[in-house]
């Protein structure tokens, strides 16, 4: 189904990790001061069904950590929805008083009953789609021909140092089509972390805990190596669901570190309250103006 008004799909053809959810932040804050704006995921791992719209009642378990995290970070600067079926999000978020002008469809790329104006697909640096191979052999969700879908293709957590011509080197094996336009991004950690009640900077602790539930937790290990700080690293897998064991385990550490998504999963338990802290992540992407153009320049049309 096509739609008359702007819907972007920010999707890939791997099985998780590509950095979705920074960039459907990146264009949240791009478009949310010009556009009603709403985001829809599917809500994975929530214990609700159907369409769901977040507000001051929603939990992770209402909505999903990631949508629950765009909600937190943006609360009524745009609509939160849910919906395992994005034609029926679709539908309810329209048929909503204040609907959206613009929708952000997350993680949709192979939902082919959606068909969203504009496709941003993301592979990232360290395992490119083009020399992965089909599940389960390999990551991906479909053949490497599903790449020309995309109107545009995003390298994701790309070294800040990426040289002209492994960009270049990278692009030809992309083989994008005259149509496609091809960028690269880079993560970029705050120095600053966060709690429910303040924020500290790692000059304040010693030593910590990270703790994460992500599909691909390298790039972030690799970051705080480099700052050298002392820490151990408890590991769980994607949208992992914390046990009472677990939790008990984490009220004995001193010092608690995660990511922003595995926040919104934990900060509801009285005893990490004054222990657990989340880094921010933003996306920085190279030749940003024109990129930021492409998606104004279709959300305009």
């Amino acid at each position: 189904m096509t739609y008359d008004f702007p819907v972007i799909c920010v999707g890939n053809l791997s099985a998780g990790g590509t950095g979705k959810t920074p960039m459907i932040e990146y264009l949240v804050k791009l478009l949310k001061d010009d556009y009603k704006l709403a985001t829809l995921s599917r809500g994975y791992k929530r214990k609700t069904e159907g369409f769901q719209l977040a507000d001051a009642n929603a939990t992770a378990e209402t909505v999903g950590d990631e949508p629950f995290q765009f909600y937190n970070k943006f609360k009524d600067g745009i609509q939160v929805a849910v919906d395992s079926d994005r034609q029926n999000g679709i539908a309810k978020l329209q048929a909503l008083a204040k609907k959206p002008e613009v929708i952000l469809l997350d993680d949709a790329f192979q939902h082919r009953k959606v068909q969203a104006g504009f496709n941003v697909m993301l592979t990232t640096y360290a395992n490119p789609f083009y020399n992965d191979i089909v599940l389960p052999t390999g990551d991906l969700r479909e053949p490497r021909s599903g790449a020309k879908r995309a109107n545009c293709i995003v390298v994701t957590k790309c070294p800040s140092d990426l040289k002209s011509a492994e960009k270049d080197a990278i692009v030809s094996k992309i083989k994008p089509n005259k149509e496609q336009a091809v960028f690269f991004s880079a993560i970029v950690y705050s120095d600053t972390l966060f709690s429910e009640t303040g924020s500290i900077t790692f000059d304040a602790i010693n030593k910590f805990t990270l703790v994460t539930g992500i599909a691909n937790a390298s790039p972030l290990v690799q970051f705080l190596k480099g700052k050298q700080l002392n820490f151990e690293h408890l590991n769980y897998k994607d949208h992992h669901d914390f046990t009472d064991k677990d939790i008990k385990a984490l009220s004995k550490k001193s010092c608690i570190v995660t990511t922003e998504k595995d926040f919104m999963r934990l900060k509801d338990y009285a005893v990490l309250k004054d222990t657990l802290y989340y880094l921010p992540i933003e996306v920085k992407i190279d030749d940003a103006v024109k990129f930021n153009d492409l998606i104004k320049g279709f959300v305009k049309r």
